[in-house]
């Protein structure tokens, strides 16, 4: 396996249009958080780096119904995305904006560089024009019936009913979503980047170099390369975006699908002049976080535009999850059937994690999985209080009902020694498994810590030989401490403010500059704080509540 010096580690750019639901988290920036943080406690050389894309046909949408600029729109959103990325602990080291002047230069120059070594094809085709609003119209801003479901309100590019990928002109009876008028076709110039082009080479890149890759994500890529790569349009009729930076070029942007990911280089711009190393050095991994519905995006149009502009470096690894949806149907922003970020931090205050858990237990990262509140609050009862809390809790009220708060002295025996080794055994699957972008099961081993705890507590019963044995309990609560110890540690990439919490009761390595991935046993003599519950349980009429908000936004629509 490549040793790298470094890693770029890049999330989604979320569209600025809307709040970060569940699905948003699910899918793409937990996972992206877990990894992160897991590099940083090993030492390495990582950045972070994520933001707003805020040049999305979804954006000027909405504005135009709102009767607002965009500017406006994404100004609100990126706050409201940001300020819930903090709070909820996603530790990026810049949460940047396509809107950026750093990042208009960066697209125009990346465009300009192409540009100029001829690698675009210019063409004039037939696209539709809105005659009452006197603009030719993206393919979001044209709505019809699809022409395989029969969906009356799909978009000119997809139909959200039944999924299909569309082009306008394949729509039945299509309007215009501005004005409402039938359009008309009327022909444009524009610049296409020749993805035909890079067929051969992302054929031997993907399908023979890249086997380890997720397997919806080799598949996808798969089908569409067999079904060969075509010219696709890197500029549009628009007044909203990074304006195409070339003469006789009026009144077109670059196509956002062009742009977007052109703000992951943008952003490590602002964070380092040393930029160049993490994303033209061979000795860098860069590892892309997305949703699968931005696996072609990401692994064939990014790496071909890359490899037009001839000087970066390719991804690594592309882990995409699948789609995560709510009370047994899809989650849709537009429709806002969602649980939104910022709702959730306001509803369930100090308890970012028992959504990080949840969300990170039941990751849809294989195939689609549903969320349900009932499930929440079940996962949060049974697994979080009932295990991991309360295997902490006994820890810490025995050591100081016995011991004044103070680690007593042991003497292992085999049994002991045993989980010693098993703690460390714990910690090397947790971290192949996070290296290999299997969340899931790196957090099954994680509670499988807490697991171990209760059994080895509940078999020991140190509560009953306190009189006849007190040695022996000693050993007992030194070893319970130990793999307390280990939870705080192991727990940071997971479930950092639990982590921080526990690090504090345990009077350990209290702040992240001196923590990192190594296990280390609390020596004897060493006094822990007084003990507090680290979970709460979720009530019922927490639960309803969320029921209800969800099944009165539904009625609504």
């Amino acid at each position: 396996m490549k040793k790298f010096k470094r890693y770029l580690v890049t999330s989604a750019l979320p569209y600025a249009n809307g709040p970060v639901h569940i699905g948003h988290l699910a899918g793409v920036y937990i996972p992206s958080d877990i990894y992160t943080r897991y590099l940083r406690m090993k030492g390495e050389d990582v950045i972070s780096v994520c933001g707003s894309d805020e040049h999305g046909v979804p954006i000027t949408l909405k504005a135009k119904r709102e009767g607002v600029h965009p500017q406006e729109i994404v100004n609100k959103y990126h706050e409201i995305i940001k300020n819930s990325f903090e709070k909820f602990g996603i530790s990026y080291d810049i949460y940047s904006r396509t809107s950026n002047e750093i990042h208009y230069k960066t697209a125009s120059d990346f465009f300009k560089k192409i540009y100029d070594k001829k690698g675009f094809i210019e063409k004039i085709s037939e696209q539709y024009f809105d005659p009452e609003e006197n603009q030719f119209l993206a393919d979001r801003y044209i709505t019809g019936i699809c022409p395989h479901c029969e969906y009356e309100k799909a978009y000119g590019d997809q139909c959200e009913k039944c999924g299909t990928t569309l082009n306008a002109i394949e729509l039945i009876n299509p309007k215009s979503a501005i004005s409402g008028a039938k359009p008309i076709l009327k022909k444009t110039k524009h610049w296409y980047l020749p993805l035909n082009k890079y067929q051969t080479f992302l054929e031997k890149w993907i399908l023979e170099e890249h086997k380890e890759w997720k397997q919806n994500v080799y598949t996808q890529c798969k089908s569409w390369l067999d079904k060969g790569l075509q010219e696709r349009a890197v500029s549009r009729d628009l007044d909203w975006g990074v304006p195409l930076p070339i003469d006789n070029s009026s009144g077109k942007v670059l196509y956002v699908w062009f742009d977007a990911p052109i703000g992951y280089i943008s952003a490590t711009k602002e964070i380092t002049p040393e930029w160049e190393k993490y994303w033209k050095n061979d000795d860098t991994k860069l590892v892309h976080f997305i949703g699968k519905d931005n696996i072609v995006f990401h692994c064939i149009m990014f790496p071909a535009m890359l490899k037009a502009e001839g000087s970066f470096i390719l991804p690594d690894n592309v882990p995409a999850n699948a789609f995560l949806n709510l009370e047994g149907g899809k989650i849709s922003t537009s429709q806002n059937r969602a649980v939104w970020l910022h709702e959730y931090l306001e509803d369930f205050k100090d308890q970012q994690d028992v959504l990080r858990y949840v969300l990170t237990a039941n990751a849809p990262e294989t195939k689609d999985h549903n969320f349900t509140w009932e499930k929440f609050q079940t996962m949060n009862n049974s697994e979080l209080v009932a295990i991991l809390g309360n295997f902490v809790n006994r820890t810490l009220v025995l050591t100081k009902k016995y011991y004044n708060r103070y680690v007593p002295e042991a003497n292992y025996i085999e049994i002991d020694k045993k989980i010693i080794d098993d703690i460390k055994l714990i910690q090397i699957s947790i971290g192949k498994n996070i290296e290999e972008y299997k969340f899931r099961q790196a957090l099954k081993d994680l509670m499988q810590l807490a697991r171990t705890g209760n059994k080895y507590l509940a078999e020991s019963e140190p509560w009953k030989l306190k009189k006849t044995n007190p040695e022996r309990v000693k050993t007992i609560l030194n070893v319970s401490l130990q793999i307390t110890v280990a939870i705080s540690i192991f727990s940071e990439p997971f479930l950092p403010f639990t982590a921080k919490k526990l690090r504090n009761l345990l009077n350990f390595k209290t702040t992240i500059e001196e923590f990192d991935w190594n296990f280390e046993t609390l020596p004897a003599g060493h006094k822990i704080n007084n003990p507090k519950h680290l979970f709460c349980k979720v009530t019922d009429d927490e639960i309803e509540k969320q029921i209800d908000k969800l099944q009165l936004r539904i009625k609504k629509l």
